[in-house]
């Protein structure tokens, strides 16, 4: 699916040859600042290689419209951008900017029971501790139904409760609608415990572990 040759990224990243597959859950781990973020916004082309070459499906991302793809390649930072108005609102913005049909009230109510987030859509977003501002941002990926998610410490705002229910969620949305998902983690039990594949980010390089 992604495909890195020769990759050189500041003194950040040195990936000579990579392949993330389709239809995985690939884990990324690594200390902090070792280029975990880094290596995950590369994948929907918000930043872009030095040198070297990054493929999805086959195509150069330097080809590719980056609107076009980030409706298709979806990520969702550590912090998450939260909208001023409702929890609907937030729910169904990303929707809206992709030009896609919005959904009855009652796949939004579903939606939000999946990210465990007990509150009225009509209720105002920045109201929201930022555990609940995290799983509402959870929850709009979930509606967009992207082919790929890129996930940069989804449960970070998590308690440990919480977090195994979310990353449940999506590592078994992603197997049942045999979507590509892609997850950077401090965790490493929780790699362990829901990677298809994990990748380790240390001294610029990559590495594959054996689990």
């Amino acid at each position: 699916m992604f495909t890195f040759e020769n990759v050189r990224y500041k003194n950040i990243l040195r990936i000579s040859d990579l392949t993330i597959h389709e239809k995985e859950i690939t884990c990324i781990v690594g200390e902090s600042g070792s280029g975990k973020t880094t290596l995950l916004r590369m994948l929907n082309h918000l930043i872009s290689p030095d040198k070297g070459s990054i493929a999805f499906r086959g195509e150069d991302l330097l080809t590719l419209d980056p609107i076009s793809l980030r409706r298709r390649v979806v990520m969702l930072p550590q912090a998450p951008v939260i909208f001023k108005g409702s929890l609907e609102d937030n729910l169904t913005i990303g929707l809206k900017f992709s030009e896609k049909p919005l959904p009855a009230e009652s796949t939004l109510k579903k939606v939000m029971q999946r990210v465990k987030l007990k509150k009225e859509l009509r209720e105002d977003a920045e109201n929201l501790s930022g555990g609940e501002k995290q799983r509402l941002a959870l929850g709009r990926i979930l509606l967009m139904e992207p082919e790929v998610l890129l996930l940069d410490e989804p449960s970070s705002a998590l308690d440990d409760d919480t977090e195994s229910l979310i990353i449940k969620t999506f590592v078994d949305y992603a197997k049942n609608n045999e979507k590509t998902l892609v997850m950077v983690t401090h965790s490493k039990s929780l790699a362990k415990n829901f990677g298809d594949r994990i990748l380790e980010v240390k001294g610029g390089s990559v590495y594959e572990w054996d689990h």
